[in-house]
């Protein structure tokens, strides 16, 4: 048993899943953008590969705890695009 309180294969195993859904969102979203060249779309993209990236990364670093590293910032910074994304195609712009 490593450091993870479950063994590392079904964690590693969870973590590919997760990562590669996140990839598979990630390349419809740059369908989609390449299609109608909305910028949502793109920040959509990025913000799931930064997603796949927060999921695999502790897995493959070794990491335990991720709370401890500050893997969790590509979450956040995953969140961010997203609301980012939103507010820039909803707010009106002064012209």
């Amino acid at each position: 048993m490593s450091a993870f309180s479950l063994p590392s294969l079904p964690i590693g195993f969870t973590s590919g899943l997760v990562s590669t859904g996140s990839i598979v969102a990630a390349v419809f979203f740059l369908k989609f953008w390449r299609r109608t060249q909305d910028g949502l779309f793109l920040a959509f993209a990025a913000a799931f590969v930064l997603m796949a990236i927060n999921q695999a990364s502790p897995f493959l670093l070794g990491i335990p705890n991720e709370r401890a590293s500050g893997i969790y910032l590509f979450r956040m910074a995953a969140f961010l695009l997203i609301i980012w994304a939103i507010l820039h195609k909803n707010i009106p712009r002064r012209d």
